[in-house]
């Protein structure tokens, strides 16, 4: 169903006000602008599927009511950019909220699952990809358009509903919460041009003064390229400033001898050099906090591979994607102390990181036998190994997980010249 009319768009909102759940998706273009174009806004209840022309009506005011009427999840996949949209567009962020792509790494399947395989694997469907890079802004949509457009929404309510199911009988639905807050909180945040900056590529190496000069020059950036409506990597790309911002430049002749910078307008100039002493000129307790990464030795590497290695263990048992409960960055992190860490609080610390601290107190082992990967551990004084159960260690028991990622692992370590590390024990 097309609605093209305020009229259309009103009537199918109070046909569907009743329902429970209200599966969304976007379709927009910004590959030449810094606001997304948003063409058309898809939506699906159990029993109705509708691709609203967003550019054909101007008031979606029914439509913003029903994203924030708390009766109604809305469904999505993937739906940090769907989210940036429609902010953007209708100032609203869709609450109650539900995220197929983040259940399904809760469930068993890999982190970031694509929408055509989730319906494939949920829905035994496979969906027709070919009208990928559609124009979304051309008028009129053809009916394979619209059919491609809809399918993105059709099957997630029953989906929803398999997932919900499985969630609860799991004991995981609570784990979905915290994670679905942090995509939220992500998506307002990108919308404060002071905090530009924490998303600025290379900037790992400057330091507080130089980041206090970073988030002057991004948050001008921003502001310049949303007046503009321009992608802001055309205002001025990223390394460019992280230029800026090692040279601190005084002046617009010492910002010209910038490479890229050299033909900027004396307006742009003027406004750049004047972000830049606002930087430097703060007070030095104003300056951002960022944390950097651990630096990375030959040690520190050694131990995230092991630490790796059990976290794909205790991934493949609980069927939690590994990268959702961590990065090797956040392993890092938490081998060197780091009390902020994901992993020593709520879920993240329950799966692993509890096994990952007896790891690293030299109270967990790793044994490779069989092809299969074990570990065990000592605690009171009493010898535990781990059972099909990740969260229970009983005596006598082994788990373990299929040995692929570990022989590649292993590999790698032997090229290096240090397999031999006392407590892997490789068993043919």
């Amino acid at each position: 169903m097309f609605l093209s009319s305020y009229d259309e768009l009103s009537e199918f909102c109070a046909r569907v006000r009743g329902a429970r759940v209200l599966a969304v998706d976007t379709e927009f273009l910004r590959e030449r602008t810094y606001h997304p174009k948003l063409c058309l806004i898809q939506v699906a209840t159990h029993d109705e599927v509708a691709a609203i022309d967003t550019l054909g009506i101007e008031d979606l005011s029914p439509l913003r009511e029903l994203f924030l009427d708390p009766a109604i999840t809305k469904v999505f996949h993937a739906c940090d950019q769907d989210l940036e949209v429609i902010l953007d567009h209708m100032d609203c962020v869709p609450r109650p909220l539900f995220d197929t792509q983040l259940a399904a790494s809760f469930l068993g399947h890999r982190m970031q699952m694509g929408y055509g395989a989730l319906v494939q694997a949920y829905e035994g469907v496979h969906l027709n990809k070919a009208d990928g890079l559609t124009d979304w802004s051309k008028r009129p949509l053809d009916a394979e358009q619209l059919q491609y457009a809809e399918d993105d929404v059709t099957y997630l309510p029953r989906i929803y509903d398999r997932m919900m199911d499985a969630l609860v009988r799991k004991n995981r639905l609570a784990w979905m919460d915290p994670e679905l807050e942090l995509i939220v909180d992500s998506v307002l945040e990108r919308r404060d041009v002071q905090n530009a900056f924490l998303h600025l590529k290379r900037s790992g190496s400057l330091t507080r003064r130089q980041l206090s000069v970073a988030r002057e020059v991004c948050a001008w950036r921003e502001e310049t390229a949303s007046r503009r409506d321009l992608p802001k990597k055309w205002v001025m790309k990223d390394e460019i400033v992280v230029e800026v911002c090692r040279r601190a430049p005084k002046t617009t002749d010492r910002l010209r001898r910038i490479r890229g910078l050299d033909s900027i307008s004396t307006r742009d100039a003027n406004d750049i050099v004047a972000a830049v002493s606002r930087g430097v000129s703060l007070d030095p307790m104003l300056y951002p906090r960022v944390r950097h990464k651990p630096h990375a030795n030959a040690n520190l590497d050694s131990v995230v591979d092991l630490m790796y290695s059990l976290l794909r263990v205790l991934a493949d048992r609980c069927g939690v994607a590994a990268p959702l409960i961590a990065t090797r960055q956040d392993l890092a992190s938490f081998a060197t102390g780091d009390q902020d860490s994901p992993l020593r609080r709520g879920w993240r610390h329950e799966v692993a990181g509890k096994p990952l601290e007896g790891l690293l107190a030299g109270e967990v082992g790793l044994t490779v036998k069989d092809g299969i990967v074990n570990f065990s551990y000592s605690q009171d004084g009493k010898h535990f190994t781990s059972a099909s159960d990740p969260f229970k260690m009983r005596e006598g028991k082994w788990i373990g997980a299929k040995f692929g990622f570990v022989a590649e692992c292993c590999e790698r370590k032997a090229s290096r010249g240090w397999l031999d590390i006392d407590w892997i024990r490789i068993t043919k």
